[in-house]
């Protein structure tokens, strides 16, 4: 039996990224700013044009895989199923160049909207690891 008088160490909080970005509000403004390098930078015009005109379908999808993703609510599997990534990008054409339009985008929002820098350099780094696998074809 312990004295309730005592003082015992508290277990530490465990917090998920997606807590660490700040929850729904935090990753929408993330993948917003995101799309929104993507429409307006010219060094990600490889990339863009992978996307259809109107980027909303895209900045919904992409929310809602990283939301799971990041140990948030589980969105995209909810209503699309298993992720299947790699599949799902077989049709569009992606080397090296493309892969680093995306990084270059993902890289900027992050340093942008993710005040948390620990957090952003361990995400860019498993981001990059998952924009490499994307690859389907041979570097021009």
């Amino acid at each position: 039996m312990h004295d309730k008088n005592s003082t015992f160490p508290e277990a530490p909080v465990q917090t998920t990224p997606y807590q660490r970005i700040g929850g729904e509000s935090g990753l929408r403004r993330l993948v917003h700013r995101f799309y929104a390098l993507m429409d307006t930078l010219p060094e990600a015009w490889d990339v863009r044009k992978l996307h259809p005109d109107d980027l909303s379908g895209s900045e919904e999808k992409l929310f809602m895989y990283l939301s799971g993703w990041l140990g948030g609510p589980d969105l995209f599997v909810q209503r699309f199923g298993h992720p299947r990534l790699r599949a799902r990008h077989l049709p569009f054409e992606i080397a090296s160049r493309e892969r680093d339009q995306w990084m270059l985008c993902m890289r900027q929002a992050m340093l942008e909207c993710v005040a948390d820098k620990v957090l952003a350099s361990d995400l860019l780094t498993a981001m990059s690891g998952l924009a490499d696998h994307m690859r389907n074809r041979a570097d021009s």
